[in-house]
């Protein structure tokens, strides 16, 4: 029987500093999996909605552009001026951002977080 001084754990046989070293381990991975898991369920929300209005806003424009032809023709130059300025891609430094891109990466954040979940859930079953 050990002896509350003794320098091993009780159930495992180890040293008590490698299972502090496994916990302290076990809590970095944990903390890191919860930190990104919480950045992806923040940041996929909006890269979906920004991406589906951004590739959806010409659609809209153009639906509008063809119902407001007939009643003013200067309303109608207006939405067709405002709905050829809406870029298709923009260059960010040396990224390229598009509609697509930005659904693509709000998906994969999502796929992120619960990739993370799960693994955050393991680290702490090991602790």
């Amino acid at each position: 029987m050990d002896s509350p001084l003794s320098n091993s754990a009780p159930s495992t046989g180890r040293p008590a500093w490698v299972n502090a070293i496994r916990i302290a381990v076990w809590s970095v991975c944990y903390f890191a999996f919860y930190f990104v898991q919480q950045v992806a369920e923040l940041l996929a929300p909006l890269l979906l909605i920004v991406g589906i209005g951004w590739s959806a806003l010409p659609h809209l424009m153009g639906i509008v552009s063809t119902s407001s032809e007939a009643s003013d023709p200067q309303a109608h130059d207006v939405i067709v001026r405002v709905s050829h300025s809406i870029p298709d891609h923009l260059s960010v430094g040396s990224h390229l951002l598009t509609p697509s891109s930005l659904i693509f990466d709000g998906l994969a954040l999502m796929a992120a977080a619960a990739l993370c979940a799960t693994a955050s859930a393991v680290a702490a079953r090991s602790m």
